[in-house]
């Protein structure tokens, strides 16, 4: 597939979000968020459930229509171009979307061939040595341990190289080395050139992955910058002669005011 060019893709923001509201009945999900991202950088999007995160992901990847404001993927508007958007982006949500009747190898054939491509099996071959999963290439998926499926999940989700991927909380229910091996994967992605924006949960994980960070509590942004500039909100705590310096846990909960895992609103997640 042929990577959609436009002049607004190549000089300004990856992503660029304005004023965009989301309502469903009574429940206000989005209130007004602002946000740009940089091509070829880790954005992550940090906030409770409940926040509002997997609600902006489906309005950018044009699976959701939002009620107020304007958002751009690579150069394009997801409510006038919808279609170019698609062409655009990757999205892997919450859990693994992977077959798990077929082996490795051929989930990543199905989805070359759906898309079109040539040289399916190359393609396939390439991914497979890519997320380290040569070796398991010919194993049914539903044999591979929870991070192996989910390296799968973002190889297929990576066919025909999209130039944004949208990671809505890629490490939700795996063990700490399953982490582990997801991050490397999403720091390969953006070593590659890839904009990745990744919605989390985990302080830790915005933490070691992000470029930028926002903070998205209550449906708005509260806070957005590096790691450093959200560290230095706080002033360093003194103990015995010895500076503290504030951590991103430090900082999330002076801003948000409540446990990284509970739900802001009350209600369930969206």
């Amino acid at each position: 597939m042929t990577t959609p060019q436009t002049t607004a893709s190549t000089s300004g923001p990856a992503i660029r979000v304005q004023g965009v509201e989301k309502s469903f009945g009574e429940l206000h999900v989005l209130r007004g968020v602002d946000l740009d991202v940089a091509p070829g950088s880790i954005f992550a999007l940090l906030g409770s459930n409940g926040a509002g995160k997997t609600t902006l992901v489906r309005i950018l990847s044009t699976l959701l229509k939002a009620d107020a404001g304007t958002a751009t993927v690579h150069g394009y508007d997801v409510a006038a171009k919808p279609g170019d958007v698609r062409r655009s982006i990757s999205l892997t949500g919450q859990f693994a979307a992977v077959d798990e009747v077929l082996t490795g190898r051929e989930n990543l054939v199905l989805v070359a061939k759906l898309r079109h491509l040539p040289d399916a099996g190359a393609i396939a071959d390439d991914l497979l040595a890519r997320f380290s999963l040569t070796e398991a290439g010919d194993r049914r998926a539903g044999t591979y341990s929870g991070g192996m499926r989910r390296r799968l999940d973002i190889a297929m989700s990576l066919i025909g190289d999209p130039p944004i991927v949208f990671l809505d909380e890629p490490t939700t229910g795996l063990d700490p080395q399953a982490r582990i091996d997801v991050w490397k994967t999403v720091k390969s992605l953006a070593d590659n050139g890839t904009t990745v924006l990744l919605t989390t949960q985990y302080l830790d994980e915005a933490e070691q992955l992000a470029d930028r960070i926002a903070i998205l509590h209550r449906g708005t942004i509260i806070q957005n910058g590096t790691l450093d500039e959200l560290k230095r909100l706080l002033p360093p705590a003194e103990v015995e002669y010895v500076e503290k310096q504030p951590s991103l846990e430090d900082v999330f909960l002076a801003l948000v005011g409540t446990p990284a895992n509970e739900d802001a609103t009350g209600k369930e997640s969206r």
